[in-house]
Order: structure tokens, then sequence, then C-alpha cells
């Protein structure tokens, strides 16, 4: 299957690494083919097509939303939201303003009565949308090792084929993976960067992700 990444910044070129080891056809969707750090990644990563926007949403088969969450909307309408019609859309996003921290406490552009998941759901209603790779940093995305404990990803969305076929791609990647629901369930999944980012931004601890332990 061929796999079209929006989004070419350091979360966008972690994940088009990783489908490319995992055997997928990888396309990387920019705003910019031009841009001097993309022409060293290709130069790098030979195998790794570039495209716009709406050359990576034609191309795939599967498409992940790897931007930043205040622009996720914009890169959408950019790529052609007819372009995402019933297709598979793994949604790597966090809906963080662009202030810092307060005492390492991200801020949110959402509440706990929505999600950002939601609001790109609502705006491509026929895509089948999977929350997926928010709660944890991107150094873990692929092959976690945390001493022989997997550890856990959390997933939402409302379509429960689309959530099957995100499933395997992440045992693939090295993850236990968590159903937590529908599109809704997002909410709690979001606030989980939050969490993540807190020891990152008060310890300088890196190295974690989370576990779900069930009797």
């Amino acid at each position: 299957m061929k796999i079209g990444i929006i989004g070419s910044g350091v979360v966008g070129q972690t994940l088009a690494k990783a489908f490319l080891a995992e055997g997928y056809t990888v396309q990387l969707g920019t705003r910019n083919t031009l841009k001097e750090e993309l022409i060293k990644f290709k130069k790098e990563n030979t195998n790794i097509h570039l495209g716009t926007f709406a050359e990576t949403a034609i191309f795939a088969d599967i498409i992940v939303l790897a931007t930043a969450g205040a622009v996720t909307l914009d890169a959408i309408e950019l790529a052609g939201k007819e372009n995402f019609t019933k297709k598979v859309v793994i949604d790597t996003t966090n809906p963080i303003l662009k202030e810092p921290p307060v005492n390492g406490v991200l801020k949110f552009f959402t509440d706990y009565n929505n999600s950002l998941l939601e609001k790109i759901q609502s705006f491509i209603p026929d895509a089948n949308i999977v929350k997926a790779f928010s709660c944890v940093g991107n150094a873990f995305f692929y092959k976690p090792y945390f001493n022989g404990t997997t550890p856990t990803m959390f997933i939402a969305g409302n379509n429960i084929d689309a959530k099957k076929l995100v499933t395997g791609i992440l045992t693939t990647f090295g993850w236990e993976t968590e159903d937590m629901g529908m599109a809704e369930a997002a909410r709690a999944i979001e606030p989980l960067c939050i969490l993540w980012c807190l020891p990152r931004f008060t310890k300088n601890q890196w190295g974690h992700a989370f576990k779900l332990l069930k009797l």
C-alpha cells in the first residue's frame, strides 16, 4: 500500500522512514518541495518520494496527518478535501497552542468536550480517521525499546475496519494497541501529550511511554 504523509517536519520524516522500513511505498508531502532541509532529506532517503500536499493525498492509499495541530485543517484544504474520501487517515496531531508551557504544562486550543480529531472528522466526514502516534515522542514511533516491555498506543476513531488496519501497522511497528472507542475518545487521548511532555519540560526526561495494565 502507498503511504502519503501530510507534513514534512520531524514527525513526518520519522514516520516516512518507519513505513519505508516495513516495505511501504512512501511519499512525504510538503508546502515547499524546494526546502533546503527536504532536499537534504531526499538525498539521504532516496526511496522516499517528495510531493505537494495535493500530490501526496492523491498518491496515497493511507494518509498520515503529521502537521502542527493549528495548521492541520489548512493543510487538508491545500491537499484537497476530496482526496481524503473513503481513505484511512492516521491522525498524529495534537491541538497545541503556540504558547510556552506553564510549569511544564502545554496549552491546548481545544477543551475536554471536544478534540482535534473530531474537528478533523467533521471537516472531512467521508474519511476514515484514526487517532494514533499522538501520545509519545517521535523517537519512539518505531520499534520502541523499554527493557522488554511493550508500550501501549491508544487509538480512537469511528471506523472499525480502519482501526483494525492501523492496529496491524502499530503491531509491526512494535506497539501494543488499545482501542479506546469512537472519535470522542480522542478527548482523553490527546491530553496524554501534555502528560508525556511534562517530564521532558520539568526534568529533561525523554525516555518514557505509557503502558495500560489489566487484571
